[in-house]
This record gives structure tokens, C-alpha cells and sequence, in this order.
């Protein structure tokens, strides 16, 4: 039905559903920057419009107004003056869609949050639209759209105000699984292995704008030289952009996963305040959760140190700009070509290859046929930091197993040598004693091609390769 848009399926059905749900719909949709948003919805309800207003960045009041008249004048031939505020703009938008025809009326407001200037009383006009008007007018369904996903975690899904439980709906839209992007990148006719798909995928991190501008006929280096590295590279600059785009401050966050960058499982928040040298208190919360929120960073506990909670960063791109954008100096237009198989590139891999996998745990679950059994994702590094015991992913099921999964990235089966042996057994030795003492421990190898039959890997219980991933 919606024939450019790839994947998507449980979005297409949810908005389906609420569209003809025959009742008021209030939804908010939002997710990172570049994740395809605005044309999820404009490919679905674009012909049901009756309104759309699309916030301007770093804009004032008086801009924004401006910007709702040129915007309301386009569909209505109504002789409406310039708004001098939000509650009158909204009042001009109730007497716009009380002449339209008795129909579901679509209202989309896009990047919401660039409208809620300072001391511009945005929220409390919505509110006023929607709780005065909108809410019974079973014919109304708005949707709006934000990359600052704390923005609208704060004031709409988590508001404690006038609009408290009056979102409808919220749908979180993720970056592609890997098999979405092979997908995305089928449908440009551009076809990739497996391998070359999950190393566009450690530095994009499935992300349909950076995807759509790979170039059909370029191998996945030139893409990546052409893109990142070349005088006229399109993602320069990204980076800055990116966070720029979503938050206040963001100097602050660049710090943050500037450390945790460096921290494959993740840094206590005391631990990420002494290395990113920065001043504790409410702000550091508040830069955390804002980071949560976007999808860059998550947090967890381990049992038994349900107080230590660890902050990791998930955000494929970030990692590979503080690896290869960061502090380069862009003389070398080659740059990732010439990189290829050298210890800073493989280094950076195995990293970046983790983070696939932790967003990948449902297709890991359905390898292992354990969809059914709930498990608490995790990764895990010993008490005694000297001995550098870590385990990159754990899988701690409700059926007394537990998945200690050792991820490793090479572009050949990987061999487990009689050292290597040695070292998971001790691994798994220190984390029975440490965290686990009554659950079954099984270790799941999950590499990119397999784990070469030997002597020494009978120690793996289970294997999962990047094509199960896809």
C-alpha cells in the first residue's frame, strides 16, 4: 500500500489503526534526527491533510508566527490576519477546520519543538486546542513529530500539566534493523554481502538519510571516503549538526560520549563526571535521561550492584566520529580506504560490531528460539578491575539460564585458541562466583562468519553468526 516506505510494518499498522479508529487521536511520534519521521507521515497521510506546520530551528516568536500564516494561508482562501500569539494562531486553526467538510481531518505539526520558543506559551495554546476544542471532535487526528525526543518525553507523553495523559498514541521510530537496511539498500539497487551491509551499518547505524546517500556502483569504501572524507563530503560536518539539532548546550553531550566512547560496557555516572571533567549536579541527570531518550547512550544495572548503574554508549555513528572524524585533519581523501585492516580500523570494529549486536538482541532471542522467555540485557565487568574480566553481552533469562555472549568481529571464521580457552573459562568461573551461582551458564559465541572447529572450541555452548543477525 505504501510503496516507498521499507519496513515500518508495526508503525504503518499502529497509524492505520488510529486513523480509523473513529475517535480524537492525539499522536506524537519521535525519534533521532535523520530517522525518517516526517516521511513516514507525510507517505501515509499526505492526501488527508487538512494543515501542516513544520517548527523552524533556532527561530523566535515572531518568526514562527510568521511562518503559521504563510502556512494556514496556503489551504484556506479565509482572510486571516497575522497571529500576534499561539493562542490566537490555534484559534484561526479551530475556525479553519470548522468549515471543512465532516471527515477525518489530519493535522501534522512537524518538529514540534522549534515552535516552543522562549516565553512563547506554546504548550499552554496547545492545550488550549486541544483540551478546549480538538479533544471532541471525534473527526481530528494530530500528529506531531520531534527530533528532541526529550522535549516531547518532558511536555507531552510525561507532562504533569494541562496535557497530562492527552497523547493518544506515541509511537518511538528506531533506526533500521540490518535486515531493513538491506531492505532500504535493495530497493536503490544496491546490493551488498551480508559483511559490507554490517560494516555500512557500524558506521551509519541504519540510519535511512545517511543510507539513501550511498551510491550505487561505489564499493562501500568509496561511499564512505566520498561521504566522510572527501573536501566535499556531505557528513563532515554531521556530528556537530546532529547534536546541535537536539540539544541546548551541546558541548556538554560531546563530552559525555567523547568518554563513554572510550568505554566498550559502559562508565558509572561518578566515573563519567571525573573523566569528562565536569561539575556534578541536576544538569548531568538531565544530559543522561535527554541521551537515553534519543537513543545514544542506555543504562543498566548488573545484580547485586543494582546501585551501580553503568551508562554505555549504542550510537554507532558516535563512536565512529570520535575513531576517524574526530581531530582529523582531512588531508587524506582516502582516508577510509587506506585505513582498511589497520588496528585503528580493526579496533574501532570489534567495538562498533558490539553495539550492532546489543541492538540486536530480538534477532538473537529468535536464533536461540527463546522469543518467549523473558531476559534482562546486560554487560558485565569484574570487581577487580586488574584482571580486566568483562563479558560483552549477557542474556539473563527467566528459565534459570543465563547467555554470556562473547562478540567478536573478523572477516574469517575466528579461531578459539588454547590461551583464548582458557580465559573464557575463567571468565565464566569469575562471573558464576561474582553474580550468578544457581543459574545454568551457557556461552554463545557471535561472531561474523563462525568459530573454527577445534580442540579448544568445545567450551562454546551456542553460535550465532552475522547472517542470523540479518
Amino acid at each position: 500500500m505504501y510503496a516507498k516506505i521499507v519496513g515500518r510494518k508495526q508503525e504503518i499498522s499502529k497509524l492505520q489503526e488510529l486513523y480509523n479508529s473513529g475517535k480524537p487521536e492525539f499522536v506524537a511520534i519521535y525519534g533521532r534526527r535523520r530517522v525518517g519521521k516526517t516521511f513516514l507521515v507525510r507517505e501515509m497521510f499526505e492526501k488527508e491533510f487538512v494543515f501542516d506546520l513544520a517548527g523552524l530551528a533556532r527561530s523566535d516568536l515572531k518568526k514562527q508566527l510568521l511562518n503559521f500564516h504563510f502556512s494556514i494561508k496556503k489551504v484556506t482562501a479565509q482572510d486571516f490576519v497575522l497571529p500576534s500569539s499561539w493562542i490566537e494562531a490555534f484559534e484561526q486553526l479551530i475556525a479553519l477546520l470548522e468549515n471543512l467538510p465532516t471527515r477525518r481531518k489530519v493535522i501534522f505539526i512537524d518538529e514540534i519543538s522549534w515552535l516552543d520558543t522562549q516565553k512563547s506559551s506554546f504548550l499552554t495554546a496547545l492545550e488550549h486546542f486541544w483540551n478546549g476544542w480538538a479533544c471532541s471532535k471525534k473527526e481530528i487526528m494530530l500528529i506531531v513529530c520531534a527530533s528532541a525526543t526529550s522535549w516531547v518525553m518532558n511536555n507531552l507523553i510525561n507532562n504533569h500539566g494541562g496535557l497530562h495523559n492527552r497523547i493518544t498514541a506515541s509511537i518511538q521510530l528506531k533506526p533500521f534493523t540490518l535486515h531493513e537496511t538491506e531492505l532500504f539498500l535493495q530497493s536503490k539497487n544496491i546490493i551488498f554481502s551480508h559483511y559490507q551491509i554490517a560494516e555500512i551499518y557500524m558506521i551509519m547505524g541504519g540510519i535511512p538519510f545517511y543510507l539513501e546517500k550511498l551510491k550505487k556502483g561505489s564499493s562501500v569504501a568509496q561511499n564512505i571516503d566520498n561521504l566522510f572524507f572527501s573536501k566535499s563530503g556531505e557528513f563532515r560536518n554531521e556530528f556537530k549538526n546532529l547534536y546541535a539539532s537536539l540539544f541546548n548546550n551541546a558541548e556538554d553531550y560531546e563530552k559525555i560520549v567523547e568518554v563513554l566512547s572510550k568505554n566498550r560496557n559502559g562508565l558509572t555516572r561518578k566515573e563519567i563526571i571525573e573523566r569528562a571533567k565536569m561539575k556534578s549536579g541536576n544538569h548531568i541527570t538531565t544530559i543522561l535521561n535527554n541521551l537515553e531518550y534519543t537513543g545514544f547512550i542506555r543504562s543498566y544495572a548488573q545484580p547485586k550492584r543494582k546501585r551501580e548503574q553503568l551508562f554505555q554508549l549504542i550510537d554507532s555513528f558516535t563512536l565512529f566520529y570520535f575513531h576517524f572524524l574526530h581531530k582529523n585533519n582531512f588531508r587524506d581523501e582516502k582516508f577510509w580506504t587506506n585505513s582498511l585492516n589497520t588496528p585503528k580500523h580493526n579496533t574501532w570494529a570489534g567495538l562498533s560490531f558490539e553495539i550492532v549486536c546489543l541492538l540486536h538482541t530480538h534477532e538473537i532471542k529468535k536464533k536461540l528460539e527463546i522469543l518467549g522467555v523473558q531476559s534482562v540485557e546486560y554487560a558485565w565487568r569484574g570487581k577487580n578491575s586488574e584482571t580486566a574480566m568483562q563479558i560483552d553481552l549477557i542474556l539473563d533469562r527467566a528459565d534459570n539460564i543465563v547467555n554470556l555472549c562473547e562478540i567478536k568481529y573478523a572477516n574469517m571464521k575466528y579461531i578459539i585458541t588454547k590461551d583464548y580457552e582458557e580465559k573464557l573459562r575463567e571468565k565464566i568461573e569469575t562471573f558464576r562466583q561474582e553474580i550468578m551461582p544457581r543459574k545454568a551458564i551457557h556461552l554463545l559465541m557471535l561472531t561474523t562468519f563462525g568459530v573454527k572447529q577445534n580442540q579448544y572450541s568445545g567450551v562454546v555452548q551456542n553460535e550465532i553468526i552475522l547472517d542470523d543477525l540479518l
